[in-house]
């Protein structure tokens, strides 16, 4: 199986853009609010700060069994970067899983682009052959897990390091 690469995915408001290192300055604006990290820790990232962390991404996972899929979240209408998403892909054998996370800016927030969003990448992942998607949650952040479940995770009751194991088999999604 080749390395996944990231397309280009289009929903109804949306279109979910592979990541490119200029997407920084826009979406170190996007991003600056504090209270984002207030689950996954850390402090908002300066624009020479994302650059180099999107370079690194960019230039792919060292390791050929791991393809790192990065997209910004622009919203159509408004023609302006709202966040971004991402899916780290392993495979093993013929198997392919991967773990997915999300976030958007502070003013997008409650508008249902983050569900939108983990929708169109859950379906793109589907369509790439990927057998199983997790994303790993917060116990206390119900945002994310309700935009887990609408994207059809489950919550399995497994912790790591303190944050629910949500999971997708995409084969069931399929039927």
């Amino acid at each position: 199986m080749r390395t996944m690469q990231a397309e280009v995915i289009r929903t109804a408001r949306l279109t979910l853009l592979p990541l490119e290192v200029e997407h920084a300055e826009e979406m170190a604006a996007v991003l600056s609010d504090p209270l984002l990290h207030t689950f996954t820790g850390g402090s908002p990232a300066a624009p020479q700060e994302l650059r180099a962390r999107w370079a690194r991404l960019v230039a792919g996972s060292p390791d050929p069994a791991v393809s790192w899929c990065n997209w910004v979240v622009r919203l159509k209408e408004q023609s302006c970067l709202t966040g971004w998403v991402q899916a780290t892909v392993t495979r093993a054998g013929d198997r392919r899983e991967a773990e997915i996370a999300w976030v958007v800016g502070t003013p997008w927030q409650r508008s249902g682009i983050a569900t939108e969003a983990a929708r169109g990448l859950v379906a793109w992942l589907g369509r790439q052959s990927v057998h199983t998607v997790v994303a790993h949650i917060h116990p206390d952040h119900r945002a994310s897990a309700a935009v887990a479940a609408a994207a059809g995770l489950a919550p399995t009751g497994d912790l790591q390091d303190g944050e629910v194991r949500w999971r997708l088999a995409t084969e069931e999604a399929a039927r």
